[in-house]
Order: C-alpha cells, then structure tokens, then sequence
C-alpha cells in the first residue's frame, strides 16, 4: 500500500549519529524557547518543494560529509555519549526512489542507532537503549472486549448499552507507543462497556519503513478487518481516538482507504477524539521534537509539562510557570533533527503524500462530532496550531468541542488529570456520539 510512504518513508537514524557533531554556535538562538502556558480554558461550542533534490546534494558535500571522530572530541560533553561514528563521509542516497529504505540499507546506521547512549544531567552517565519489540503483541492491533459487568454509569436505560455493545474505539497510537501505554485507555472504555481496538507502530517499523513491509501490512489488516467487522450486520459503530500526530496521520490514511473502499465505511464513524494534535502541516520542528521524545522518553523535556512556580501574591484564577529547558544533549539532537527534516520534508514525494494526507483531515472529515484534548505546555504540538485547527473545522460545520489542558505535558493528559479527563470523554460520548449511535439504528 503506497498510502503510508509519506509519513514514514524517511528514517531519522543519520541525524541521531550526527546529532551531536552538528552542534555550532547557533545551537542557542536555533533553539525555540517554549511558551508560558495560558489561563485554564474547556471549550464547548458547536458550529456549523522542487529545491529538495539540490539540498540533499547540499547536506552531501557539508555538514553531514564533514563529520569525522576528531571534530565529535572537541565537544566536552561528548565523553559522555558512546556514538561510533565512523571516520569516513556518509553518503546520501539517490532519494528520488520514493521506495528506498535508508535504515533498511544501511547496518552501520541501525548499529549507531541501537548502540547510542545519551546521558543524563548528571555527572554519570546513563544508557537508554532502545529494544525492538519481539512479541507480536507489539507489533499488530489488539482486541480488548468490554467488561461483562460494565454498567452505564450515567444511569441511562438499556438504549445507550446497547449502543455501546455495537461500537469499537479504535485507539491509535502516538510514535513509540507500545501496546502497554494503550491499556489504561482500553480499560477506561472497557470499564464502560465498549469494545477497544489499540492500534501502535513499533518504533522498528517506523525506521525501517519499506513500500510493501509489515507496517503497511498491518494497516491494510486493521481496515480490512474494520470493514469486515461493520459489514456483519446493520447498526455497528466505530469511534477513532488518536494520539499525537502519528495518530492522526494514521487516522488519515485509514479516511483514505475506507473512501476507496466503500464512502458509506465513513458514515459509520460516530466520534473522534484527537488527544496532543494536530500540527495539519509538514512542520520540521514537530517531527524533529516527536522523533525526540521518541528516542529518549521519559528524560525528554516533552515529558515534563510545565512547573508553576510558588508565589505568595498568586490570585485565584492565575499561574505563574517555570519555564523547561531541554538539557544539553537534547538541544543537539533537536537541532540537527530540525535540519535533517527540513530537507525531508521539502522532497516532493514525501511533502505530496503529506499534503494528501493532511487534506482529507483538513476537509473531507466524516460529519461525525470531534473532541480535542490539549496543553499549551505541550512541547511536541503547539496549543495555537491546535487551536486554529479547530476554527477552521468549526467554520466548516463540524461539531467540534475541546479543552485546554494547559500546564500537562504531550500525549500525558490523562494520567496528570485522570478526573478532568474522564468528564471530558464521558461527557462528549454521552452527549454526541451515543446519540448519534442510537438515532442511527
């Protein structure tokens, strides 16, 4: 299936090798600091790259060409960081290809990738080794059946159960994801009688992403299952929940296919929820600060959210934040992933398939009702391009509610506020996509 190649096609294992020798002067002033965060807001409304080529050539006979262990020893902080860098140029491939797999055809870069070892702020130094997943647990979608003893805690009479009973979430998650970090969301919906499809890209598939591989693969299994599974019999649902804007991409291609497929699959769409997205262009930052947090996890400044800062003379009703810096090794890496994606974002097979997919959630979204959960702490996805999204979709007549997280941290909303969470989800279900469930039956 050619309809994942834009979004996956290029790996980011160069710019990790390279992420530390690309540190210059300018590291400082590339680097954006992040905003304050802004009052606390719940909003309910409801109205109806043709140079790519010559700058690949141009990073070729540069800053990656260039790098050799020598200039890597002139960095004090990098006796910290083991990185085996080989002394030698690293070619760029002929990347007109729209199917060539850089991590696929290069050992030596997955072998930097997997043997990388970042430190802390600590003097110590610390590893975080990356595993490719080994189970097929990890690696495919997963079924998750509601709880037998599952009641409708909003006390509603035996219509709502049994529009529950005919409706599967489907959760797709953000990059990293494994099946794990969907199990509290699956349990949540299990717990209220829904059935739960979670759905991840391991972190091997995204990097060593093929035309025809596994992750498309496991894709074309999900729709055609979705589609098998509404077809059985009149009356069944599906909700879309997406994390970060893997997720939504994800949620995008999936649009695609179910309008090539049948254009009634689309109609059968009940609610979408959009958690931490989205960014609705190709954006060299966003995608150099997701594969960031991606690669360093719970030490990347994405994770901490914002700080509030004690203050005797604080009112009711304000917050003073206390602004979070990436440590210095994660300034590097930023700095060069923003490079590197600035070059593959502009080549024009990756930046059209982009683009396609980008529209379809643009304008041709299912009229269905939509949530979006965000923070303007968010470091990965900022709160104003979530914000504009969500006029522009109100502006086209979809029904659209959000709220503002405002100090948690990217795709971490509901383990920093479970409560505010839950009522969000509880009430846009109840309120939007059961009704609809039950007018349609």
């Amino acid at each position: 299936m050619g309809s994942l190649s834009g979004f996956f096609q290029r790996p980011v294992l160069a710019a990790s090798a390279v992420a530390i020798a690309s540190v210059s002067a300018d590291c400082c002033e590339k680097l954006r600091p992040s905003k304050s965060p802004d009052a606390c807001s719940s909003l309910e409304q409801s109205n109806p790259c043709s140079s790519s080529s010559h700058l690949l050539n141009d990073i070729n006979s540069s800053w990656v060409s260039r790098i050799t262990t020598s200039k890597l020893a002139e960095l004090s902080f990098i006796t910290g960081i083991r990185v085996p860098i080989p002394n030698s140029h690293i070619p760029i491939p002929n990347t007109n290809n729209a199917n060539y797999s850089l991590v696929s055809s290069s050992p030596v870069l997955l072998n930097i990738y997997q043997s990388a070892d970042l430190t802390r702020k600590s003097a110590k130094p610390a590893a975080y080794p990356y595993t490719f997943p080994s189970s097929p647990l990890d690696v495919s979608y997963r079924w998750h059946l509601p709880d037998p003893k599952a009641v409708n805690v909003s006390g509603v009479s035996s219509d709502s159960s049994s529009a529950k009973s005919r409706t599967v979430v489907v959760l797709l998650g953000w990059l990293g994801a494994k099946q794990k970090h969907l199990n509290r969301y699956a349990e949540w919906y299990n717990s209220r009688g829904f059935h739960v499809i979670t759905f991840t890209f391991p972190m091997s598939e995204v990097l060593s992403y093929k035309v025809g591989g596994k992750a498309e693969k496991d894709v074309e299994l999900l729709v055609d299952h979705l589609s098998e599974w509404l077809e059985e019999e009149h009356g069944k649902n599906l909700v879309f929940h997406t994390f970060s804007n893997t997720g939504w991409l994800t949620y995008g291609v999936i649009l695609e296919k179910f309008q090539k497929m049948d254009s009634a699959l689309t109609g059968r769409i009940r609610g979408c929820i959009v958690d931490s997205a989205p960014v609705a262009v190709p954006d060299p930052q966003v995608f150099a600060s997701g594969f960031s947090a991606a690669f360093l996890k719970k030490n990347s400044v994405a994770t901490k959210g914002s700080v509030i800062k004690p203050d005797a003379d604080l009112t009711v009703g304000t917050r003073t934040s206390i602004e979070v810096k990436p440590a210095l090794t994660e300034a590097a890496l930023l700095l060069v992933l923003e490079k590197f994606f600035g070059v593959v974002l502009n080549h024009p097979p990756i930046n059209r398939r982009l683009t396609d997919v980008m529209s379809v959630l643009s304008s041709e979204q299912p009229s269905c009702p939509q949530l979006y959960i965000y923070s303007s702490a968010d470091k990965v996805i900022p709160s104003d391009s979530v914000e504009s999204f969500i006029e522009k979709q109100r502006k086209s007549g979809h029904k659209v509610r959000s709220c503002n997280f405002v100090s948690t941290p990217h795709v971490d909303h509901f383990r920093n506020d479970p409560k505010l969470y839950s009522s969000q989800l509880t009430h846009f279900l109840e309120d939007c996509v059961l009704t609809s469930c039950k007018e349609s039956s």
